[in-house]
């Protein structure tokens, strides 16, 4: 069975790095950040989010008000500098290929958030290239029934950089909006199938209203089963 290595915290080079990218990204991006206020600076915290673009891990980490990590593919940290780059930024490795990945991608966050920490997700599980936003995997409400972390879904806009706004022709500025934590509290009662799917919902929701995304009725290519 293939399993993702034991997750590892973020070390100094997170800090660092950060330190680094922000005005960077600032410079070529001009990045609009709204709603940190509802990111809690404590206890564990899962940041659903929509992916356009390979940026969005970038910008979240980067933007976020306070440390998170997220999954990374194993192959990442295969050299000596790439394992202790990856590491000291608390990226999850996670092998591919295997019918158990998907729940061993899963059973890495969970670690991740019993410890208290915070963990990115994007639902859709793969990167959407038209813009639209796809059906999301049921593996974020997952973590959320499992570990009774706070939600706060994020909306980000711009960050795949080959779309252009239809009515303008022009590249979309770059933002980054945290919403209110959703409540999934009143679905605990019911059979976890149906909690999955209607926490699933819950989260593409507020997702789409933060980003007014077209919605596909479909999952994304290349998408996992988590």
């Amino acid at each position: 069975m293939t399993t993702p290595a034991k997750p590892a915290r973020t070390g100094p080079i997170f800090f660092i790095g950060r330190a680094i990218l922000k005005p960077v990204l600032w410079v070529l991006y001009r990045p609009r950040i709204t709603g940190r206020e509802h990111v809690p600076h404590t206890g564990p915290l899962l940041l659903v989010s929509n992916h356009e673009s390979m940026l969005d891990t970038i910008l979240i980490p980067s933007f976020t008000p306070r440390r998170v990590q997220f999954l990374a593919k194993a192959s990442l940290f295969g050299s000596r500098l790439g394992r202790w780059f990856f590491t000291g930024i608390g990226a999850v490795a996670v092998h591919r290929g295997s019918s158990s990945t998907a729940q061993a991608a899963l059973d890495a966050g969970r670690e991740v958030l019993d410890a208290g920490s915070a963990f990115v997700v994007f639902p859709e599980g793969s990167r959407s290239k038209d813009g639209r936003l796809y059906r999301g995997r049921s593996g974020a409400a997952w973590l959320a029934n499992e570990t009774g972390a706070v939600v706060v879904p994020v909306g980000l806009r711009g960050t795949n950089r080959k779309l252009r706004d239809p009515r303008t022709g022009r590249r979309t500025r770059v933002s980054i909006e945290f919403g209110g934590p959703l409540d999934l509290r009143d679905l605990g009662g019911l059979p976890a199938g149906r909690a999955r799917r209607e926490a699933t919902a819950r989260i593409m929701g507020a997702i789409h209203e933060l980003t007014g995304q077209d919605r596909a009725e479909k999952f994304a290519e290349g998408s996992t089963s988590a």
